[in-house]
């Protein structure tokens, strides 16, 4: 996926380029058009399935990826309110993408089975085995009539059916989840008799008008998009969002629980006796999505009579300063899924806000059925919650951080023994990926719900981990004694391959699933047994290659030193056959994205692997090694500030430093001409792009994707900078590329979706940056997508970005040099 072609006088390279179609064509100022022939291809490049394991872990579902949608489906009439984007005719969350087909393996005998019975045009939005394996519920949008359904498949007979009539309401969540036992399945339905959506007749009735409260405090306000506007607006919402929460039986039978409500989330205890409803109330507000609108959470029966009222959250418009920061009240509430009906939440001890001293920033309850007597408190901690994974009654694994520092720690709980005190097992940064010590493994219990796989001796787990090292990302699966903090490797990927392991298909670490892939081959699954050693891995798929027209691309992981001493990791793609003694320099595309650090030596930590599938797609830098381009992937841009000093105030150095020592390299390898490279990004790395061509004269021409660029329109923080504008103005004015404008004199190609979703990423930003351009005599071109989020949906659209890049890079980096961009004979 990265690098170059060649030279017009390296004629043996350029001949095997032909048939890729090199010829640039010129971008007419409207009509979507449509890239070289090569660039198409990775666009129509097939797409390997989905996979599903089933809670025995012996069977797999396969879901197939469907090429990407046309404009005329992106198209269709979308809601954007209170931060949700819904498809007003299915009552869901808008969707472009659908499996198109669902099959079964057998993972021992290999064996595939197909479906029959499935809808004759499938479109898959979710999937989920039931507890006891014989069903798998899915949900699929009937787009004739409409209406998101649910259909079930018996696994024995592999016979597909619609359950049930009425059609499931998906605004909020999935709409449907597996009762414990296997039996049942609770569900949001479209209200029976639910009437139209409210008709307005444009006329308004008065001012929208927003007020603060007297003596209100210093509070975050982050830029989020997609927000109601009017009283019409929140009208509308309540429609779509209102649903009918239900039960419905292998048969077909619906119960439904209570009157339909704005539910935002609904989960069975593990005991199937009660459900956790979460749904907000008025009033809601015209400054944050619906996340942080007024909530109640309530356990109920089931015949939906409320039995235990947990907590009612008020409206949250703001927060204190700091990443750190959150709500106060419930937080992170959920079922401990290792009993059978205890909640378990968090709760702020200092008021939600960092900057307050607190010895204990959060507490962690739990409240068990019947909910008469008091919750329990399990931990009390110096940092925020992060979540517990549940073992059994003496063993679970409390995790706590806190973002200003990076550090986290992770306890072993007795969560039936509250009074035991807790074991601290890790302690340390989380930036420092090379002492990573892995993610515990878990695994479906009989219910369903995700358990710690615990070894036969009783106190031993299973760290799966991605094994960061000075030679690259090596994955990793350890057998980790509780008791003695002794660990057993069991498996460690080994070179030429990168293999991870993705499950254990057993509970002593024996028999594992994984994937496997190299530069050449694609991602497969693998069936290994860890206990017969040496054994080779079992192929259990055989994807093709999706780019074989660049099979033979080379990659290299490649290490150079910034001028203060930071080590900098990138990865570099070259086409099949260069060698660059022989064919000279070629044009390079450099795509980034700048990540913030708080120490040195984690900055300089290698990232990624050289082993890892040559993943070519029409999404990243990759692509234009069909083009003739050498192309440097996330070279490491590290922001970094120690101590009390904060990395942006000094972003623009580090930044240009990390760049500069970049181009050093691969000029010194001699695979890229200094006075041709280019470098691009998307969201923050566009932002860096432009940054970069404001602020350094290395590099000829810019990609800027769906970026924001000025920061006094994201005034309450971004990415991991935490102060406000107010404090840290200069900061954010001396970041902005807009506030420089008038040094971009290198052409900058600025792409955007005219209906970008994204928090800070508002399509005006690239208007105005644009403009400044434009207007400072600057060399420009605007490219809005219509229908477009931050993300590219529609084809038309992506073959449209690469064409408008293609034709942009042709013109400003390959015609910069005498006879460069001109075609073979």
């Amino acid at each position: 996926m990265h690098h170059m072609l060649r030279r017009a006088c390296a004629t043996a390279l350029l001949v095997a380029l032909l048939p890729l179609g090199l010829s640039a064509q010129p971008v007419p100022a409207n009509g979507y058009q449509t890239p070289a022939p090569a660039l198409q291809a990775l666009v129509d490049a097939p797409r390997p399935p989905q996979l599903s394991l089933s809670p025995d872990r012996d069977m797999l579902a396969f879901i197939q990826n469907p090429a990407l949608p046309g404009i005329v489906d992106v198209a269709q009439p979308e809601l954007k309110l209170a931060g949700i984007r819904i498809n007003p005719r299915t009552y869901a969350r808008s969707q472009f993408s659908f499996g198109s087909d669902l099959w079964l393996m057998d993972i021992a005998s290999s064996e595939q089975h197909r479906i029959a019975g499935l809808p004759p045009e499938l479109a898959l939005v979710s999937l989920s085995w039931s507890p006891d394996q014989r069903h798998l519920a899915l949900s699929h949008v009937d787009k004739a009539a409409g209406e998101l359904q649910l259909w079930l498949v018996e696994v024995a007979t592999r016979q597909a059916r619609r359950l049930g009539s009425q059609a499931l309401n998906a605004v909020a969540g999935r709409g449907f989840d597996w009762m414990p036992d296997s039996q049942r399945l609770l569900v949001n339905l479209r209200p029976a008799g639910q009437g139209p959506a409210p008709e307005f007749d444009g006329i308004p009735h008065g001012p929208n008008i927003q007020q603060t409260g007297p003596g209100g405090s210093v509070k975050q306000i982050r830029t989020y998009q997609d927000l109601l506007g009017n009283e019409r607006d929140a009208l509308t919402f309540e429609h779509y969002l209102r649903s009918q929460l239900a039960l419905i039986d292998l048969r077909g039978e619906i119960r439904k629980l209570g009157t339909p409500e704005l539910h935002i989330a609904a989960a069975p205890s593990p005991d199937g006796q009660y459900i956790l409803s979460q749904r907000i109330e008025r009033p809601f507000s015209y400054l944050v999505p619906y996340s942080r609108f007024p909530r109640r959470i309530d356990v109920l029966g089931l015949d939906g009579t409320p039995v235990h009222e947990v907590a009612r959250l008020p409206l949250v418009e703001g927060l204190p300063t700091g990443n750190d920061a959150v709500p106060t009240g419930v937080r992170t509430i959920a079922w401990r899924s290792d009993a059978p009906a205890t909640l378990v939440w968090a709760e702020a001890q200092d008021g939600g806000d960092p900057n307050r001293e607190a010895e204990v920033r959060d507490a962690v309850f739990a409240h068990a059925a019947p909910f008469e007597a008091q919750p329990v408190t399990l931990a009390r901690l110096s940092m925020r919650y992060g979540g517990t994974t549940w073992g059994r009654g003496d063993l679970a694994l409390l995790s706590e951080y806190w973002w200003k520092t990076r550090q986290t720690k992770q306890w072993r709980i007795a969560p039936d023994a509250p009074d035991r005190a807790p074991e601290l097992i890790v302690e340390r940064s989380f930036e420092d990926r090379y002492n990573d010590p892995g993610r515990p493994m878990t695994a479906p219990d009989a219910a369903g719900n995700p358990r710690l796989i615990i070894a036969a001796d009783g106190d031993s787990i299973f760290l799966d981990g991605p094994g960061a090292s000075p030679e690259g990302d090596r994955p990793f699966l350890d057998r980790f004694n509780l008791a003695g903090r002794s660990k057993t490797r069991l498996f460690h990927s080994q070179a030429p391959h990168y293999e991870s392991v993705q499950v254990m298909l057993d509970s002593d670490g024996t028999r594992v699933l994984t994937t496997r892939e190299s530069p050449t081959e694609v991602p497969n699954y693998y069936l290994r047994d860890l206990s017969a050693d040496g054994a080779a891995p079992v192929a259990l798929t055989d994807f093709p290659h999706p780019t074989p027209q660049l099979r033979d691309v080379q990659k290299q992981q490649i290490r150079y030193t910034r001028d203060d001493g930071v080590e900098l990791t990138g990865t570099l793609y070259l086409p099949a056959g260069f060698d660059p003694a022989r064919d000279g320099p070629l044009p390079l595309l450099m795509w980034a994205y700048p990540q913030e650090f708080k120490s040195a030596s984690a900055a300089s930590q290698v990232t990624d692997s050289p082993y890892r599938f040559n993943r070519i797609s029409y999404w990243g830098p990759q692509a234009f090694l069909a083009r003739g381009f050498a192309v440097l992937d996330d070279p490491s841009m590290p922001i970094i500030g120690e101590g009390d000093i904060e990395p942006n105030d000094t972003y623009i150095e580090q930044l240009a430093a990390s760049a500069q020592a970049a181009v050093d390299e691969v000029v010194r390898r001699g695979v890229a001409d200094r006075d041709r490279i280019a470098v691009g990004g998307h969201s923050y790395g566009a932002f860096m792009a432009a940054n970069l061509l404001a602020h350094t004269d290395l590099f000829k021409a810019g990609i800027a994707r769906s970026g924001a660029y000025n920061r006094s329109l994201t005034p309450f923080g971004f990415q991991a900078e935490e102060r406000n504008y107010w404090q840290a103005q200069d900061t954010y004015l001396a970041m902005s590329p807009f506030n420089h404008a008038q040094n971009i004199k290198a052409p900058l190609l600025i792409i955007h979706g005219e209906q970008d979703n994204n928090s800070g990423t508002f399509p005006v930003q690239s208007e105005r940056l644009f403009a400044a351009i434009k207007g400072l005599g600057g060399n420009a071109r605007l490219v809005m997508l219509p229908n477009e989020s931050h993300g590219y949906r529609a084809r038309e659209s992506v073959l449209h970005m690469l064409a408008e890049t293609d034709a942009w890079l042709e013109e400003h980096v390959k015609g910069t040099e005498t006879g460069a961009g001109e075609q073979a004979e």
